[in-house]
């Protein structure tokens, strides 16, 4: 007997893939799979056998993602951050590292593809990754928004971020992101999914309106003379009313010795930070 042969025996004897929100099982049945065609084993009858399964779970997932979308387009978005809680330790987020939540908050969002012509990033403006999602629903509940909330996402690229903070809080959220093709993605997304808590614009952080804002957040957008003209805006915000500001990676140094916010001296750069103004 094969590997591949006694893998498939092992998943498809296992009633538990088939539990329609099993995600986390699922995903990693796939990844077994992959690796294990990957090793080039079994004869074609196997093969055929592994593909079968493959696009069994594949379908199963794309069915719970199309409830998941019906459920945010009726205004409840709370599953997800409990599912994130039960099934995918988010409390203990850390890295910067993808998983299958990410994949479920894909196969979700189902954000439309910006296309090729994204523009070349200015000096001091850091190339565009998305946060995971384990990162945001870690955060959302640190931060227990409430209605009077309004999220502020600087550098919000194809708005990950506030798209869920709309969907599984009451809470507004507002996108600033300075390449066009990610903010007609992220308006378009939003529209469809019906999240008008969530809205976005096509703008430079240094330039655009913070009276609104109680939390902001910012996933390292940009570095030097850019993060320190916002970090002054900001600081000039705090001044007539209590925020917070919320980072991740390596502008969470930074932004950690800024004297008048209070937090953790020495935060971890790979989860995070959460500051309130003093």
């Amino acid at each position: 007997m094969t590997a591949l042969h006694a893998l498939l025996d092992t998943l498809e004897r296992d009633p538990t893939l088939l539990d329609p929100q099993a995600l986390r099982e699922r995903a990693q049945a796939l990844d077994r799979l992959e690796r294990a065609a990957d090793l080039g084993g079994g004869d074609e009858p196997e093969r055929a056998r592994a593909q079968a399964l493959r696009l069994r779970l594949e379908a199963l997932d794309r069915a719970l993602c199309e409830r998941l979308r019906e459920t945010l387009r009726d205004g409840g978005g709370a599953e997800l951050p409990d599912w994130a809680e039960r099934d995918f330790a988010i409390a203990t987020a850390s890295g910067e590292h993808y998983d299958p939540l990410d994949e479920l908050v894909s196969g979700v969002l189902r954000l439309p593809a910006p296309g090729d012509e994204i523009g070349a990033l200015a000096e001091e403006m850091v190339f565009y990754q998305p946060t995971p999602a384990r990162h945001v629903f870690d955060l959302l509940r640190r931060l227990s928004l409430c209605a009077d909330d309004v999220v502020l996402d600087l550098g919000a690229g194809l708005g990950h971020v506030p798209l869920l903070v709309a969907a599984c809080t009451e809470a507004r959220a507002h996108g600033v992101e300075i390449e066009p093709a990610y903010v007609a993605s992220a308006q378009a997304c939003a529209a469809e999914l019906a999240l008008t808590r969530a809205t976005f614009a096509c703008a430079d952080a240094r330039a655009v309106d913070l009276g609104h804002a109680t939390v902001f957040y910012l996933y390292t957008p940009f570095t030097g003379a850019i993060l320190r003209q916002v970090l002054d805006a900001i600081a000039q915000q705090a001044r007539s009313r209590a925020i917070r500001v919320c980072t991740l990676g390596p502008c969470t140094a930074v932004v950690a010795a800024e004297p008048w916010l209070a937090g953790d001296a020495r935060p971890p750069s790979d989860r995070i930070a959460v500051f309130r103004s003093r």
